[in-house]
């Protein structure tokens, strides 16, 4: 029985593989990333701190007035929606401001570990921002996951950034199917994070079966499902 979402990473990378968005937005000066995610038909999507940081949270980060306080493990909704924004951040220090579904152009719903503070979730609460707060010293990804569908809903989730997050979810087997589009460009700058980063040495590469590919305007879109036996 099926106990989380059906797990589609969609990224758009130069042909070297790097995701900067800023790189890649030069590189596809279309709306063709955005077509095909909307026909991934995942009403939810899902980024990591870094892509939240650079391009939706505000500046800065939460500092907290009371004696810090771990959350524990709790859920909270602060509306009914059939897609979330979803953003992923450990420690809950993300800034937001007044109206996030306006930005993101659905609810908001955060993904923090339960080193995250009362303070914290209180002040999210005051933004209506739904949480889940699971993992003790990091996020537990495969129970968040689990909460994703039990709690909200969600049974198709797109995840769209960055390259650790990727990294992570791909390891943890939670990654069902891999939607790369490569833009008509080079990025090669050193440092820059690849589609999937920051796994570790010792680990094999995971295998693939390809799905489809199409071409639109020089930009190539590849499928593959994720090898279960890798």
């Amino acid at each position: 029985m099926k106990t989380r979402p059906y797990i589609i990473c969609h990224m758009m990378a130069s042909l070297d593989g790097r995701i900067d968005c800023d790189m890649t937005e030069q590189i596809d000066d279309t709306n063709h990333y955005y077509e095909a995610l909307d026909q991934l038909e995942c009403p939810s999507v899902m980024e990591g701190k870094i892509t939240l940081v650079k391009h939706s949270a505000l500046p800065g980060f939460f500092q907290g007035t009371q004696p810090h306080k771990d959350a524990g493990q709790q859920v909270y909704k602060a509306v009914e929606a059939e897609g979330y924004a979803i953003g992923v951040d450990t420690n809950g220090t993300l800034l937001w401001g007044d109206d996030t579904t306006e930005h993101f152009g659905k609810p908001l719903l955060m993904i923090l570990s339960e080193k995250a503070s009362e303070e914290y979730l209180a002040y999210l609460k005051g933004k209506q921002i739904s949480y889940l707060t699971i993992g003790q010293e990091s996020i537990d990804l495969k129970a968040a996951m689990e909460i994703l569908r039990r709690n909200f809903g969600i049974e198709r989730l797109a995840v769209v950034g960055g390259g650790h997050i990727n990294g992570s979810m791909l390891d943890l087997g939670l990654i069902d199917e891999v939607s790369m589009m490569y833009g008509y460009g080079i990025d090669g700058r050193e440092g820059m994070a690849a589609a999937f980063d920051g796994r570790p040495k010792s680990r094999g590469p995971v295998r693939l079966t390809f799905k489809s590919v199409t071409e639109q305007d020089g930009i190539v879109w590849m499928r593959y499902l994720v090898d279960r036996q890798s």
